[in-house]
C-alpha cells in the first residue's frame, strides 16, 4: 500500500491565536475588541450523488434529504494522483426543503453553509447509532457535473 502526501493545514490556523483575546485581559479595557463568538459553521462544494428525497413529515413539516460528494486530489508518495471523496449527509426542512427539491437533482454543483450537527438514536431493532449532518442554513447553485465537464474539455 502507498503511503499518502496529504497537505499541511498547520498554516490554515496560524493566525488564530492574534484573533484571540490575550489572557487575563478580557473586558479589562472598553476599547479592546470583544471576544470572538465561537461559531458552529461549516461550507462544503461539490456535487449531489443521488438523487434529492423530499419527505412531508407527520406533523405538515418537509424535510429534504442530500448526499454531497467532495473530492480531493493529492499526491502519492509514488507521485500518483489520487482522488479521495468524501459523501456528506445534508438536511434541509420547511419551505427551503420544498423550494430547492425543486432546482435539484442528481449532478448539481452545489456550495452549502450550514451547521454540522451530531445525534444519537436507537433503530427499531435497538441499535445504538450516531450521525453526524449539515442542517443546510444557505446554498447555491453551481454548475452540474456534466456541465461542468463539458466546459473544461
Amino acid at each position: 500500500m502507498n503511503a499518502c502526501k496529504r497537505p499541511s493545514y498547520d498554516s490554515d490556523y496560524r493566525d488564530i491565536p492574534a484573533l484571540l483575546p490575550k489572557a487575563g485581559n478580557a473586558g479589562s479595557n472598553k476599547n479592546q475588541s470583544k471576544p470572538i463568538t465561537m461559531r458552529n459553521t461549516v461550507q462544503l462544494m461539490g456535487h449531489l450523488g443521488n438523487e434529492p428525497e423530499l419527505k412531508k413529515l407527520e406533523s405538515g413539516q418537509h424535510l429534504l434529504k442530500l448526499n454531497l460528494a467532495t473530492n480531493e486530489r493529492f499526491r502519492t508518495a509514488d507521485g500518483e494522483w489520487q482522488t479521495d471523496t468524501q459523501w456528506h449527509p445534508v438536511v434541509v426542512w420547511g419551505k427551503q426543503a420544498e423550494r430547492m427539491a425543486a432546482m435539484v437533482h442528481k449532478g448539481s454543483g452545489l456550495l452549502v453553509e450550514g451547521r454540522l450537527v451530531h445525534r444519537r438514536y436507537e433503530t427499531k431493532e435497538g441499535e445504538k447509532r450516531t450521525s453526524t449532518e449539515v442542517v443546510l442554513t444557505e446554498f447555491f447553485l453551481l454548475a452540474a457535473k456534466e456541465a461542468a465537464v463539458e466546459a473544461t474539455a
